[in-house]
């Protein structure tokens, strides 16, 4: 798969970065990061070509060599003449309106060739995790959030941004690891791992983005990341898919409920009481900080025995559930939110109807 969808861009000496999804510490059955034989898989094809191998990524918790224990990855990689560190130094890139000149990993811009393994999972603010959202593990540490911040509460501005950081880094081929994938509540402890067997590979990350999202009986559109790349003309018009493909049903997704309702004077008071949120299990959460941490808009504070959310600086970036080791956190609509968003969906089905009667 490899070296048919580009990775004959390999020579001998080639600089290749391998980019896992190294979410954070935590065991293969977990389905949270790139499977170990999978990222060895790549690693022996790279060495195989004769070129320097470095694997790398910018966990969201927890220290890179514990990420290689629990992992597996120490195990699966024994032997091969790789190096695997995390991303520590940052180049300054300019990556296209609105963003301009950011930091990306020194490593991502200057290697020759990246390799992209993504791992097929559900993502609570982009809806699925998968080639091009997998790149932005390439800003390095606290970046992430800060970004975040910047984007607020523009779900396509963010997936803009997530598309022109794919482009700046620019992979020569991606490879989802989709034989256990997530579903639910991910990319984090939230999540429910589900066998989906698959593996998807080619040369253009927004393409395997979109027949991943058909595998998964999804409408490629409804992937702000698809959205923002067909509109800076990143999009195939036309996949070819070779090999196995039958679609799996019943895929349980998240809901990308609307972050804004109603008229600029109103949409704080909407958003408040309205708009999708993180909430707490209060028989989960140990109280470890890891989610005050992470949170952008510091929205999270700690009290005696719970944590309490401040829903008007909350962003809904989510990270706080993506990060919460125990799996304590989730996205949750409001009553109220609910049941506006399924009115607005009647609404839209009439209005579509309504003009099919017209034509």
């Amino acid at each position: 798969m490899l070296e048919q969808a580009g990775g004959l861009r390999i020579r001998t000496g080639t600089r290749v970065l391998i980019k896992p999804n190294f979410l954070a510490p935590a065991r293969p059955e977990r389905a949270m990061t790139t499977h170990p034989l999978v990222l060895r898989a790549a690693a022996e094809y790279a060495l195989d070509c004769g070129s320097r191998v470095l694997i790398a990524d910018s966990p969201g918790m927890g220290s890179f060599d514990r990420l290689l224990r629990e992992g597996g990855y120490a195990d699966a990689l024994r032997g091969l003449e790789v190096a695997a560190r995390p991303f520590k130094e940052s180049v300054a890139v300019d990556i296209g309106q609105p963003f301009g000149r950011i930091e990306i990993a020194r490593e991502a811009i200057e290697a020759e060739v990246v390799i992209n393994l993504p791992k097929l999972k559900t993502h609570a603010q982009m809806l699925l995790t998968l080639g091009v959202k997998n790149l932005f593990g390439c800003i390095v540490g606290y970046k992430k959030p800060e970004w975040h911040m910047r984007s607020g509460v523009d779900r396509q501005l963010f997936a803009r941004l997530l598309v022109l950081i794919h482009r700046a880094v620019d992979p020569a081929v991606t490879l989802v690891d989709g034989i256990v994938g997530m579903e639910g509540h991910g990319p984090g402890r939230s999540g429910t791992p589900r066998p989906f067997g698959v593996l998807a590979a080619g040369a253009s990350a927004p393409a395997v983005d979109a027949a991943i999202c058909r595998f998964l009986n999804l409408p490629p559109e409804r992937l702000p990341t698809h959205r923002a790349a067909a509109e800076l003309g990143l999009a195939p018009q036309e996949l070819e898919i070779s090999g196995d493909f039958l679609p799996v049903p019943g895929v349980r997704l998240p809901v990308l409920a609307p972050l804004t309702f109603g008229p600029r004077r109103m949409q704080r008071l909407m958003r408040k009481h309205l708009v999708q949120r993180p909430e707490a299990d209060p028989r989960l959460c140990r109280m470890c900080g890891e989610c005050w941490r992470v949170c952008p808009a510091k929205a999270i504070t700690a009290y005696a025995r719970q944590i309490g959310f401040d829903y008007d600086r909350c962003i809904r970036c989510y990270c706080c559930v993506e990060m919460c080791p125990h799996g304590a956190l989730k996205a949750a609509e409001t009553g109220p939110g609910r049941i506006v968003r399924k009115l607005a969906g009647l609404r839209d089905h009439l209005a579509v109807r309504l003009e099919k009667r017209r034509r």
